[in-house]
């Protein structure tokens, strides 16, 4: 014969429980008469065919028809002598449960117009408490199947990060932008959870977002981008990656003393330099990138050799165009002149 529970209660429910269940496994026998006892800051739920149905509130009570109406009518207690009845009873902790923490567990991915693709990490807090036992009950309890309050965390939390998610996404907040807009962005996700909370029978009490992060590598990658606007101009930033190989130099094991700083020095000088000129080539536009030498300045009037070097030929080509008279020149004594009009003339024809 199953045991029957004359003594309903919770007495040990301490503050971080929100719900506490008699009996804690399966469900109890229970019967008209019963004894109920609820404290200050609890309400006992009864609960049964997945229904939350009646509530008793601080007090001492006894279990009649009268308290009891829907599981009365549901069951048909007090009716063909039928007093016993099983269900099980959830005693709900009415406190303010404050300060739960809440988090990303992964960085959320989101557009961004400075990065294009940006991982952010947030964290902070909130405080709830239970406005309606009942509808606490069915929704969490009931749908859910929770009642451990760790897992109600885990519930919550779930939501809360994704109420975070999408006040991010609608807003399109620039990544660098988002510190300066931390209250913003904490009162809009805590109006999209407070409806959410309140169908669970929830009321949300405060909402804080204490941080929004980057991932490290991102965060790196926004120091060089400052430390690039920090130099100015091509000669500082010379100056600047030449004392940055110094101290890389210095810090290196073996690095032997002077001479190993003075290598790096070498090293940052040469990058400086190298970025000067890519800088530089792109600049001119029209000159191509490498380490190739730009073409000579070339005089209007040349010598035999200098038009030879122009036209790329042999000073013998040149003489025999020029005796020919294909190309025109100007002798003087031995010596020719030519001019660049004329040989521009010459190898265009």
């Amino acid at each position: 014969m199953a045991r029957i529970i004359d003594v309903i209660e919770a007495p040990d429910q301490r503050r971080n429980q929100m719900v506490v269940r008699v009996p804690e496994v399966g469900s109890g026998d229970f019967r008209i008469g019963s004894a109920v006892n609820v404290r200050e800051s609890q309400a006992a739920v009864f609960y049964r065919d997945g229904k939350a149905l009646d509530v008793f509130h601080a007090g001492r009570h006894h279990i009649t028809t009268a308290n009891v109406p829907l599981l009365a009518g549901l069951l048909k207690l007090g009716t063909s002598g039928k007093n016993i009845f099983t269900a099980e009873v959830y005693f709900v902790n009415l406190i303010e449960f404050t300060d739960w923490k809440w988090g990303t567990p992964e960085p959320i991915t989101l557009r961004d117009a400075d990065f294009g693709m940006v991982r952010l990490r947030a964290f902070g807090n909130y405080s709830v408490q239970i406005a309606d036992p009942q509808l606490f009950v069915t929704k969490i309890v009931g749908t859910g199947g929770v009642y451990r309050t760790r897992e109600i965390q885990d519930y919550l939390r779930g939501m809360i990060i994704a109420r975070f998610t999408d006040v991010l996404g609608e807003a399109k907040i620039p990544a660098l932008d988002l510190p300066a807009m931390q209250d913003e962005i904490g009162a809009a996700v805590r109006a999209k959870l407070s409806d959410e909370f309140d169908a669970f029978g929830l009321a949300l009490k405060t909402f804080f977002l204490q941080n929004i992060s980057m991932p490290e590598e991102v965060q790196k990658a926004i120091d060089q981008r400052a430390s690039m606007g920090a130099v100015g101009d091509m000669q500082k930033f010379m100056q600047y990656q030449a004392a940055q190989a110094m101290r890389d130099a210095a810090q290196q094991e073996g690095g032997g003393g002077l001479a190993g700083a003075g290598m790096g020095l070498g090293a940052g000088a040469g990058l400086g330099a190298v970025m000067g000129q890519t800088m530089a080539q792109a600049m001119q536009g029209g000159q191509q990138a490498g380490g190739q030498d730009a073409t000579p300045s070339v005089p209007d009037i040349m010598t035999l050799s200098e038009a030879a070097a122009y036209m790329r030929v042999g000073e013998e080509d040149v003489l025999e165009v020029i005796k020919s008279g294909e190309l025109k020149a100007k002798k003087i004594g031995t010596s020719y002149r030519i001019s660049k009009q004329a040989i521009d003339e010459f190898l265009s024809s």
